[in-house]
């Protein structure tokens, strides 16, 4: 173990593999010193091995339209699935995901988790250059996409504990938003490089992530740092899970979070069975609305309270989908419309994304504020601390069951059918925001979530 002294704050002592003792940001001297250049270069490359985690769960979403062209006759449902089930896998994967960073340290599992994501990328550049390949085999391969999932939730808890308090929302929006981009980027990138001289290779859609996980993973050993002072707190899952705020608030990261993924996986399947005379590669930019806007639904929050931004984000979302039913039963649907719609879709789900994010804390401080004086019960701030730290790995994990729940419903549905039932699901949404924290007369309308 080395010390390094430092004559503006704490000494912090570094040892073999790259493990820190005596890190607190909340020390302005040692932030200033070393710890805000230290915690900027891992914020880095945690973020790009998170953004390949996003491309490889929207990776599937983007192949599986092209399937039929390279020979395979899997049919609608089939296909649907394909798309769902690394949606599914992930929710699993973002909550085991909590735990691994102070089990193992952040510069650690920023190793495995980008070498972890060469299974489903062999897995796919293999399976989708036979067209005989069973379908049951070819799901098992999409499910193990599921993978990119967990690098968001390992990466925002390990960016968390390299951030004081004052920085950390500012510190883990910037990280959610440069995950979220990996879905434009896979979007925008795989039908360029999957269309060669020979013609289609779908194969290249997989091979092109295998150079960028070795990227990631030599970035995170030569970079990024383990923290001793990285802790679990197992005990504030389970309070958080005895608290009712924590399933509202999951329940409505699915329309949101879980809409934004849901959304963009399925988007290039929708255009290709509903307007498959457009050609041009359009696809990507909804998740990169999605992606750009969700910081700004954080900052709105924080000037207007989170609720009401959230029930404006449902709003806007009832009405787009309202749009997408109505240019659809058009004579001729205009596809202008269509896509417009669905940009403003992206554009409310990406929002909605920072501000129900915004939400956890602000929900749990209220709880913690006596109703008549308006003052915060130190004691019950820090449980208050504990339990949205609790929700915010189970609502995460919730959420991304819209990336499997969306896919399934306009499979069993039909694309009219299917947004009928996420009107349903907004308005509902909506009315609980309003019912919960926002009425008059209810416990926590008195603070401004």
């Amino acid at each position: 173990m080395t010390a390094i002294a430092q004559a503006d704050g704490p000494k912090l002592r570094f040892g073999r593999g790259r493990w820190i003792d005596g890190w607190n940001p909340e020390n302005a001297a040692q932030w200033e010193g070393a710890g805000k250049k230290i915690a900027r270069r891992n914020l880095a490359w945690s973020m790009f091995a998170e953004f390949l985690g996003f491309a490889m769960l929207a990776v599937w979403g983007m192949v599986v339209p092209r399937l039929p062209d390279a020979g395979f006759a899997y049919n609608a449902d089939e296909r649907f699935w394909l798309i769902a089930m690394p949606g599914l896998f992930g929710a699993l994967m973002r909550f085991s995901y909590t735990f691994t960073v102070p089990r193992f340290g952040g510069r650690n599992w920023t190793i495995t988790s980008a070498l972890l994501l060469m299974i489903p990328a062999s897995g796919l550049a293999w399976a989708v250059t036979n067209p005989d390949t069973p379908f049951w085999l070819m799901l098992i391969i999409a499910t193990t996409a599921g993978l990119g999932a967990g690098n968001f939730t390992s990466s925002m808890v390990n960016i968390s504990f390299f951030y004081p308090e004052r920085q950390k929302g500012a510190a883990l929006g910037l990280n959610a938003s440069g995950g979220n981009l990996g879905t434009a980027w896979v979007q925008f990138t795989i039908p360029i490089v999957i269309i060669t001289a020979a013609g289609l290779s779908l194969d290249r859609a997989g091979l092109m992530f295998i150079p960028l996980c070795l990227i990631a993973a030599l970035g995170a050993y030569l970079f990024m740092d383990n923290l001793s002072e990285s802790q679990s707190d197992s005990k504030a899952l389970l309070l958080a899970a005895a608290d009712k705020n924590t399933w509202i608030i999951a329940w409505l990261y699915v329309g949101t979070f879980g809409s934004f993924i849901g959304y963009a996986n399925s988007f290039a399947t929708l255009m290709r069975s509903e307007f498959p005379e457009v050609t041009g590669n359009y696809v990507f930019m909804g998740a990169l609305v999605g992606a750009l806007i969700r910081p700004v639904g954080g900052w709105m929050s924080d000037r207007f309270g989170g609720a009401r931004m959230s029930m404006l984000a449902f709003f806007i979302m009832c009405i787009g989908c309202g749009g997408v039913i109505m240019v659809l039963n058009m004579g001729t649907p205009s596809f202008p419309l269509f896509f417009g719609l669905f940009l403003l879709l992206f554009f409310a789900a990406g929002f909605g994304n920072g501000t129900t994010y915004r939400m956890i804390p602000a929900v749990f401080r209220a709880a913690a504020t006596d109703p008549e004086t308006g003052k915060v019960d130190p004691v019950r701030l820090v449980k208050a601390r504990r339990l949205a730290g609790g929700c915010i790995g189970i609502a995460g994990a919730i959420g991304s069951l819209g990336a499997f729940i969306i896919p399934r419903v306009f499979a069993e549905a039909g694309v009219i059918g299917g947004f009928m039932i996420f009107i349903c699901a907004y308005f509902i949404m909506l009315f609980m925001i309003w019912y919960f924290y926002e009425r008059s007369g209810s416990p926590l309308s008195i603070s401004r979530v």
